[in-house]
């Protein structure tokens, strides 16, 4: 290790950035963090590959790489509570005596990567996004393939993601072992088996390239739209109030939408003739987003996906004529999968080019103007007592910090005019202060009712509660909603593929995808989100590279030319404000 690395080290919660010194050892490390977290040397446990660092462990031998993660644990003897540690509730589990598996499952663990098998990285980053869902890891892991059960077979060969040697045409059963494979490490993954399956049942993902080497490079959205309808095939649950009622596929539960679409003849003559306008419904499992000379937003090219011209036969006409189909969304999904309609097909070179517009889409999307006038009724209610509960927490924020900022200009104030002044000395200054305030004639001023601090918060928080209550009622005079659903029409961007190059039979393929925030079950009024928002960072899939990148990565990913452009955005319903117990 040649010059200072930088790395991480996660401690209570928090995230610090460290400069390793080659030339010094483990004691050096440990005052740094002391200076950073309070917690004495002699009261750290520093938790590196390998086990618990030592005073003498020369940080050299680490081998550390820029931005790897070391987890401290220790409180500062000061702490309330410290001195009397007492006998855990678990016993303590140090990293030298962890498995593999244990490692990879700690919150501070680096997620697995997935090694590309040769033009592989469409597959890797369209399986990175989908594992971001844990209702569907959840599911996988309860998944047992219909008329296997109690077989035992190569059953055993699942904890090496090989079970899918006896089902080679079972895409849920072979994504269940790989997911549990990428659950207990941290290394890179070969997803051979899901591949297997997946040219199995669609050849065209076993196409050779045109150079005779390896197989083609193939469309992302492709691979993700075939996986997703061979999930809503294969996986079916429980419905959640009623056991004995038929199972429902998982796919269609959490993360189908519905449109209502009216069909009508854009030709006049039609329409005196008396031809009526067709209503029909159907599924989607994303929205398109096309992207035309006019796209400068998401919203833009949603709305021009909801329009489609056809043209068919008019009966009462007889002959063709062009018809516009207008959609609205019906049914949100709890996750919206939305499709930059990049690529289309050029005749000249033969290939699927790509449209370099810059898109920009946001982080949090509100999805109200694009649904129905009944399901916009409901959603809207909804969407504005979340907004009005965000801002009061805002609020309550704001004025915490506030506090903070005036005790700290007190203190420097007092510490410039000598130290803490003597009680006597305050109720002069108070005296003379309020004496200031007596106009010339000798009139007392009025004075204002300020409220306090305390009592601006007391009465946010009691909003809150009251707005918490009035959402509740809401939610619970919409009946016919279940848990996978969105209620409020506002989603949060959790994942998105992107795509490098100018071409989609070439490039390359990424993902990247949000990282969970830390449950918090002590939060105050305006704690939680600001955790959430905190945490900002997401995790880089780029095959069998995992790299950790802060939240202004993902606004560089909008597109206009050859580098790193979203492909896919993966949105989920956004986690409404629970009342307290």
């Amino acid at each position: 290790m040649t010059n200072h690395s930088p790395v991480i080290v996660k401690h209570a919660g928090k995230r610090h950035e460290v400069e390793l010194d080659p030339e010094a050892n483990g004691e050096t490390l440990k005052y740094q963090l002391f200076s950073l977290t309070g917690v004495e040397p002699d009261r750290q446990k520093v938790l590196v590959k390998g086990g618990q660092l030592k005073d003498d462990t020369p940080l050299a031998s680490l081998k550390a790489k820029p931005g790897q993660v070391f987890m401290m644990m220790g409180t500062p003897s000061g702490d309330q509570g410290a001195g009397d540690l007492g006998r855990p509730k678990e016993a303590v589990k140090f990293y030298e005596d962890m498995t593999e598996a244990e490692v990879a499952r700690q919150e501070w663990a680096t997620p697995a990567g997935l090694q590309n098998l040769g033009n592989t990285c469409y597959l890797n980053s369209t399986l990175q996004t989908l594992r971001s869902v844990p209702e569907l890891q959840q599911e996988l892991q309860r998944y047992q393939p219909s008329g296997r059960s109690g077989q035992s077979g190569l059953a055993d060969l699942s904890s090496f993601g090989l079970s899918g040697l006896g089902g080679s045409n079972d895409l849920a059963a072979s994504l269940r072992d790989l997911f549990k494979q990428m659950s207990e490490t941290q290394e890179g993954v070969p997803p051979l088996m899901f591949l297997n399956a997946l040219r199995t049942i669609f050849p065209q993902f076993a196409q050779r390239d045109r150079n005779g080497h390896g197989y083609a490079q193939q469309d992302a959205e492709e691979a993700w739209s075939q996986i997703v309808n061979q999930l809503r095939n294969k996986l079916t649950i429980a419905d959640e109030k009623d056991d004995s009622a038929p199972r429902v596929s998982f796919i269609d539960k959490y993360m189908a939408g519905q449109f209502d679409s009216v069909t009508e003849c854009d030709d006049l003559a039609a329409k005196e003739a008396g031809e009526e306008s067709n209503k029909s419904s159907d599924v989607f499992f994303k929205l398109d987003c096309h992207i035309g000379k006019e796209t400068n937003h998401l919203q833009d090219g949603i709305m021009a996906g909801l329009e489609e011209q056809i043209e068919k036969q008019s009966p009462t006409l007889g002959r063709n004529a062009l018809y516009t189909k207008r959609s609205r969304i019906s049914r949100l999904p709890k996750y919206l999968a939305v499709h930059f309609v990049r690529f289309f097909w050029k005749r000249e070179t033969q290939k699927k080019a790509k449209i370099m517009r810059k898109v920009t889409f946001p982080v949090e999307l509100d999805i109200v103007e694009f649904c129905t006038e009944e399901l916009r009724k409901q959603l809207v209610p909804v969407r504005d007592k979340v907004r009005e509960i965000r801002k009061d927490e805002l609020d309550i924020e704001r004025s915490r910090k506030r506090q903070r900022l005036n005790q700290k200009r007190e203190g420097e104030a007092e510490a410039e005019a000598g130290g803490e002044k003597e009680p006597m000395q305050k109720k002069k200054e108070a005296a003379e202060n309020k004496s200031k305030a007596n106009d010339k004639d000798g009139d007392t001023a009025m004075e204002e009712d300020f409220k306090t601090d305390a009592e601006y918060e007391a009465e946010k928080t009691e909003a809150i509660k009251a707005a918490k209550k009035e959402l509740s009622d809401l939610i619970n005079q919409n009946s016919s909603a279940d848990s996978g659903t969105n209620q409020s029409g506002l989603y949060e961007l959790r994942g998105v593929i992107t795509h490098q190059g100018a071409s989609a039979d070439s490039g390359h393929y990424t993902a990247y995808v949000k990282q969970q925030p830390r449950k918090s079950n002590d939060s105050q009024p305006g704690e939680k989100r600001r955790e959430e928002e905190d945490v900002g960072k997401w995790w880089w899939f780029n095959d069998d590279k995992v790299t950790e990148v802060e939240a202004e990565k993902i606004e560089t990913l909008s597109g206009g030319g050859e580098s790193h452009s979203a492909l896919i955005l993966l949105y989920r319903a956004i986690e409404l404000p629970a009342l307290e117990e």
